[in-house]
């Protein structure tokens, strides 16, 4: 009987490794498949540790997060190399806002995240289990992408907790995932919440996933993302007037940066 399960035991994983190998489809949905259940479980036993050292809600647990998910990597294959790190260097509250390209987003921005830094997400990760739990433990702020009045309400409370709290605030400006390639047009709220509160815009960018990555093509292997912290963009002075161009300025910068570390022509 022993032997019996020893034999099954050897027999799936070769199974799955010979599946892996012969089928992309199959490749790709065990591959996102452990990475959800690596972030299920991660976060279920990092949720105590937070509630243990930081005794609730607090940025400071971000340190921790970020420890835990800057492990993933390793699991797939993915090295990342940084460039710019000194321009999160300001003084005060600042405006970060980077491109949006898959759920392996995560482990791009726990690379780079700096200390006091508290993300704005969507509001139905907060119902996502222990890994909603552990986010909101971090204190990642909710909007409400469906209604426009409520996402204005908090982020004038974000702008609030910016000056109160001293933290940076990083966002994805396109407001959706998006895997082209290419930059999706930019949501002007993080543009009006930096000229509101007059606090410089730090551009982030990650090279293309497309490589390594495309949920359409059942691709996800191993690769290299580059990322880019680019110098700050200044607001002082600056008026609701401004937000419009300040946002293309932002975006041309991006999209062109975008497109040098993916070696891809503009």
């Amino acid at each position: 009987m022993e032997l019996g399960w020893l034999l099954w035991g050897a027999a799936v994983p070769l199974l799955l490794h010979v599946l892996m190998e012969l089928s992309p489809a199959v490749n790709f949905a065990l591959r996102i498949g452990f990475y959800c259940l690596l972030c299920v479980v991660c976060s279920a036993l990092t949720v105590p540790v937070c509630l243990l050292v930081n005794g609730g809600r607090t940025v400071k647990n971000m340190r921790i997060i970020k420890t835990v998910v800057k492990t993933f990597k390793y699991f797939f294959g993915l090295r990342f190399e940084v460039k710019g790190l000194e321009n999160f260097e300001v003084e005060g509250p600042a405006i970060i806002v980077s491109n949006h390209q898959s759920i392996l987003d995560m482990m791009g921005l726990m690379e780079v995240l700096p200390d006091d830094c508290v993300q704005v997400g969507k509001k139905e990760l907060m119902y996502a289990g222990s890994v909603g739990l552990i986010i909101y433990l971090g204190g990642v702020i909710f909007i409400n992408r469906k209604s426009t009045t409520s996402a204005k309400m908090v982020m004038a409370e974000v702008a609030k907790t910016m000056a109160t709290d001293n933290v940076k605030v990083w966002v994805y400006p396109e407001g959706t995932r998006n895997c082209t390639g290419d930059l999706l047009p930019f949501k002007k709220g993080a543009f009006h919440l930096a000229v509101q509160a007059q606090v410089p815009v730090i551009p982030v960018v990650y090279s293309s996933f497309t490589t390594f990555y495309n949920p359409k093509k059942n691709l996800f292997t191993s690769g290299k993302i580059k990322v880019e912290v680019l110098p700050p963009i200044e607001t002082k002075g600056l008026t609701s007037d401004d937000v419009s161009d300040l946002t293309d300025r932002c975006f041309c910068t991006m999209r062109e940066t975008l497109f040098r570390l993916s070696g891809c022509p503009s």
